[in-house]
């Protein structure tokens, strides 16, 4: 413990410390006076001395002394945890994004829109998964802008999100603005424009994925096949199927199974990897959107 400071002394050297008595004389009570232990002087520091410590057994001491480690009060052990237990104790910890489903093996299947460089994702299926990525995207703290072209299906989707906070806007085809998007408040653009979208207005960009939502394969399948870096696919027709089996080099099982997916089962692949997720809606989802469809 350290010594305690005293406050430096005003007035008269020696003040309120006692003063020096003369060698030999009389103390006051009669007896013979004593030397002070220590008698303040004008190059006085104001600090006093504390005697009988063993300050060199202090200074050999082996275990040097730790802030905050031998105070006064209750002494408790330390937390210490061995190596071989540091599992016991792990919190597991998952992708970072839009947990979209569950995968074939029942654990969370998460979709990372929310990227340093430009993403672009196609949603082959309906517009109840599409609805159900805007709310879980909302909720990660992305802002989300709905483009579309049927305002009346996403508008109690848009108010049920919180139309104050505008954490999900509403836009026209063609009509959404530069939204400034960052890594503190990413942005998702869903577009939901039909069979036929037309180029947008505001492309995907760091920190700004797009989404762009097609009921079935179309005329601009292609070109949005070639320039998007996710594809998820939900159920289709054989002939479909056999043609996103070329695109996306689906091999002959997985081909044959899109045309038998249930309802909110999707395959998302890239040209190289592929996995299926299942999409369960909570309890204020299922009352909001219904339960999962494929059809609108």
């Amino acid at each position: 413990m350290s010594t305690p400071m005293m406050p430096r002394q005003t007035g008269m050297p020696g003040a309120g410390l006692g003063r020096q008595q003369p060698q030999g004389g009389l103390g006051q009570d009669g007896g013979p006076a004593t030397q002070p232990r220590h008698v303040a002087t004008a190059t006085d520091t104001g600090m006093i001395p504390v005697f009988g410590r063993n300050d060199e057994a202090d200074q050999e001491s082996p275990h040097p002394r730790r802030p905050g480690f031998g105070l006064r009060g209750p002494r408790h052990l330390r937390h210490r945890v061995a190596l071989d237990e540091l599992a016991a104790v792990g919190v597991p910890l998952g992708d970072d994004g839009v947990v979209i489903g569950t995968d074939a093996q029942k654990q969370p299947a998460v979709l990372g829109l929310s990227r340093r460089t430009a993403y672009d994702v196609l949603l082959i299926g309906g517009l109840w998964t599409a609805q159900v990525l805007a709310l879980r995207a909302a909720g990660t703290g992305a802002r989300v802008a709905v483009e579309t072209g049927r305002a009346h299906v996403w508008t109690s989707l848009v108010r049920a999100a919180g139309a104050e906070q505008q954490c999900i806007t509403m836009h026209d085809v063609g009509q959404v603005p530069s939204l400034g998007p960052s890594s503190s408040s990413p942005v998702i653009i869903i577009r939901d424009c039909g069979m036929k979208p037309p180029r947008g207005r505001v492309t995907s960009a760091p920190w700004q994925s797009v989404v762009t939502l097609l009921p079935y394969l179309s005329p601009a399948a292609p070109r949005l096949l070639q320039t998007s870096s996710l594809v998820g696919i939900q159920r289709v027709s054989p002939d479909e199927a056999a043609h996103l089996s070329r695109t996306m080099r689906l091999p002959r099982e997985e081909t044959e199974t899109l045309s038998t997916l249930g309802d909110g089962v999707t395959l998302w692949c890239t040209r190289k990897d592929r996995y299926y997720s299942l999409t369960t809606p909570t309890d204020a989802e299922a009352g909001l959107l219904g339960t999962a469809r494929r059809l609108d």
